[in-house]
């Protein structure tokens, strides 16, 4: 069975293995790459999303830039974790391909209103393109087939103590996400800091010597130094290709079906996905939330894609 995606991303180290894995996965049929403000500036994450595509010769799929900046806050970036240019570490020539000249949300909108209800939204950075979208033209929402998206997490945060990056940086386009009434399938912070990049994976990277699998290998190192120093991390957690893993195989997470609210409002837990475990609310499920991953088979199919190239 081949799967339609849209990947909507702000690459970022784990966006551009996101964006390997999405590209060559034969039961995965890549439609756009649309960008966003997030790990670093719109211009920043298009340009690094170009980067990829040009070093892997992905050169069928448009890359549209998408929202500079959330839908009511200022934009907030990742530095300290994915460096000044949001992907530093590997060192990559000049992209050799152009952006689309549509917006992001405009390419979106048309790409879901002349499919025939296929399409899976893949988003693994703040939710502002896809929210914005969904204001724009609602008629989008019911020829959604899913959203499967990196964000969240059930219990502490990466960008504040409640909430995770992705959501922190956008909760009202978050909020509006998990309200639309399609299925959601999230990935959170349980999930994927299981999918760490151990010395064993960077080692069957690293002996392919082939120049994707060099150019992941450069990431990871970088990546996996900040999580050192950030959050005392033995290896980094490539938390956006989960979210893409999922749309293949449904079953390499162990989800939960429960409401998920978004807080937009705390002084300490603005940006936090209020998981609703036990009902006590009441409110009807909305989301898929995952809890754990198959590490060894996530690993089996994202080393087996990224040695195709």
């Amino acid at each position: 069975m081949t799967h339609k995606i849209i990947l909507d991303c702000d690459p970022g180290h784990d966006d551009a293995i996101a964006i390997l894995l999405a590209a060559h996965h034969p039961e995965i049929e890549l439609l756009a790459i649309t960008t966003v403000a997030g790990n670093q500036s719109v211009d920043k994450t298009a340009l690094n999303a170009l980067k990829v595509c040009s070093l892997a010769n992905i050169r069928n799929v448009p890359i549209a830039r998408g929202s500079e900046r959330p839908l009511v806050r200022e934009a907030r970036h990742a530095p300290n974790i994915h460096g000044e240019s949001g992907m530093d570490g590997p060192q990559l020539p000049a992209p050799d391909i152009e952006p689309v000249s549509q917006h992001a949300v405009e390419l979106l909108i048309d790409l879901l209103l002349h499919s025939d209800g296929d399409i899976t939204l893949v988003p693994t950075g703040p939710l502002t393109n896809i929210a914005t979208a969904m204001r724009s033209e609602p008629a989008i929402i019911p020829k959604i087939a899913a959203i499967s998206l990196m964000g969240g997490a059930i219990g502490v945060g990466n960008a504040s103590p409640a909430g995770e990056f992705n959501i922190w940086a956008d909760p009202e386009a978050a909020a509006i996400v998990f309200d639309c009434g399609r299925p959601i399938i999230m990935s959170p912070l349980e999930v994927t800091h299981q999918a760490l990049a151990t010395e064993d994976v960077l080692h069957q990277l690293r002996v392919a010597q082939r120049p994707v699998a060099d150019f992941v290998v450069d990431l990871l190192d970088f990546f996996g130094a900040t999580y050192r120093n950030v959050f005392g991390f033995p290896a980094p957690p490539v938390h956006d290709p989960c979210a893409v893993a999922a749309v293949v195989d449904p079953t390499i997470l162990h989800t939960h079906n429960m409401r998920v609210e978004i807080e937009t409002r705390g002084t300490w837990t603005s940006g936090r996905t209020v998981c609703d475990i036990y009902g006590k609310s009441g409110e009807k499920p909305n989301a898929f939330v995952g809890y754990a991953l198959e590490a060894a088979r996530f690993w089996e199919m994202l080393i087996g894609t990224l040695l195709t190239y």
